[in-house]
């Protein structure tokens, strides 16, 4: 494929302010994420080395979250850079209409877009996996792990002078099911192995029905009703598995079927499947969005009020697709409207608007 001049042009000059947008952001985010390191530090004595390697390892992911935004801004300054040297005059000479043009970058967008997730978020989330288990190592809190496996979900748990290692094959509905937990003391001598089919989670206590309890004499325990005092409740539960930016997509559709394989709710790994899908899209219609109101508004009005205007359109964007996400993950409408249905709405706020754009 031979591309011609014009779209080289246009390649080159949305690609550099792309660059330039992206190192700005990137400043930004190193400033802010610094503090939050040096804050969580404040108590421990670490080297100052250790929140900047952290900022470090964390700003990728920082950063693929807000990409939309770092188009939207792109395409404006773009836009104002082929306005400020008459180069859309020029290029309308030549034969080259609006709707081209925002074709030609939307394009570009989209594989770009296809570029960051294939490449970038895998990158970004081994950096963010790093992160959170050199974090993690430092917390005070510290006291609990857990994972899923194809055996069903495995928590390690200390509560004072015990370690519970506990195993259940299911987990649904603030309910443990099928759960064989053994105790040890520190020192991880044997002191109890505590069986039950059901294992309520709403609290930190444990309610466990219908205990089958033997000792480390093998002396056997019948108990209809048996509280078991832990770090973790409910929503303590949900969030270990939380940390979803650190997965790359292989890895998230692996999550997805172990938790179909426990009855684990797999709605919040569903929602970033779909988003990392939709994200070249995203890319896409931010970029048309833009364009279409640079191409709506007076080119010579400052930079600072496109900028202001286009951080405004950002934040209202943000909102609307938090809002309908959260309605997705607390299943109040399905997982896929939730994610592209705010998409549709700004491309069809950008749709009407392209209906007279070669008119300016």
């Amino acid at each position: 494929m031979i591309f011609k001049t014009y779209q080289i042009y246009l390649g080159k000059v949305f690609t550099s302010t792309l660059l330039k947008t992206f190192i700005v952001f990137v400043s930004l985010a190193f400033i802010l994420n610094i503090f939050e390191e040096i804050n969580f530090f404040k108590d421990l004595k670490v080297s100052i080395t250790l929140p900047i390697f952290l900022t470090f390892l964390n700003i990728p992911s920082i950063i693929f979250d807000i990409f939309p935004f770092i188009f939207l801004i792109t395409a404006q300054f773009a836009f104002i850079k082929l306005m400020d040297q008459n180069e859309i005059i020029v290029l309308k000479n030549f034969g080259l209409d609006n709707l081209k043009i925002i074709k030609i970058l939307s394009v570009l967008s989209f594989f770009i877009g296809l570029i960051i997730i294939t490449i970038y978020y895998n990158f970004s989330s081994s950096l963010k996996y790093s992160y959170l288990n050199l974090k993690n190592s430092y917390a005070k809190d510290n006291k609990y792990l857990a994972v899923i496996t194809e055996n069903g979900i495995w928590i390690k748990d200390e509560v004072e002078e015990n370690i519970n290692i506990i195993n259940a094959n299911r987990f649904n509905n603030k309910i443990l099911y099928d759960v064989d937990i053994l105790q040890f003391d520190k020192n991880f001598n044997f002191k109890s192995n505590i069986i039950s089919k059901k294992i309520l989670i709403e609290n930190k206590v444990w309610l466990i029905k219908d205990a089958l309890i033997s000792d480390s004499k093998g002396k056997l325990n019948n108990a209809e009703n048996f509280n078991l005092e832990t770090n973790l409740n409910y929503n303590d539960v949900n969030s270990l598995f939380s940390n979803l930016s650190s997965l790359n997509i292989f890895e998230l559709n692996n999550l997805r079927k172990k938790y179909d394989s426990i009855n684990y709710s797999s709605t919040e790994v569903n929602s970033a499947i779909q988003k990392l899908i939709s994200f070249p899209f995203y890319l896409t219609i931010m970029t048309v969005l833009a364009a279409t109101i640079m191409l709506h508004i007076k080119h010579n009005r400052s930079k600072v009020f496109h900028l202001i205007f286009g951080i405004l359109i950002s934040v209202i964007i943000y909102y609307l697709s938090f809002f309908f996400e959260e309605l997705g993950k607390n299943e109040q409408i399905p997982l896929g409207i939730s994610i592209w249905i705010p998409l549709i709405i700004i491309l069809l706020i950008s749709a009407i608007s392209l209906i007279r754009i070669n008119e300016k």
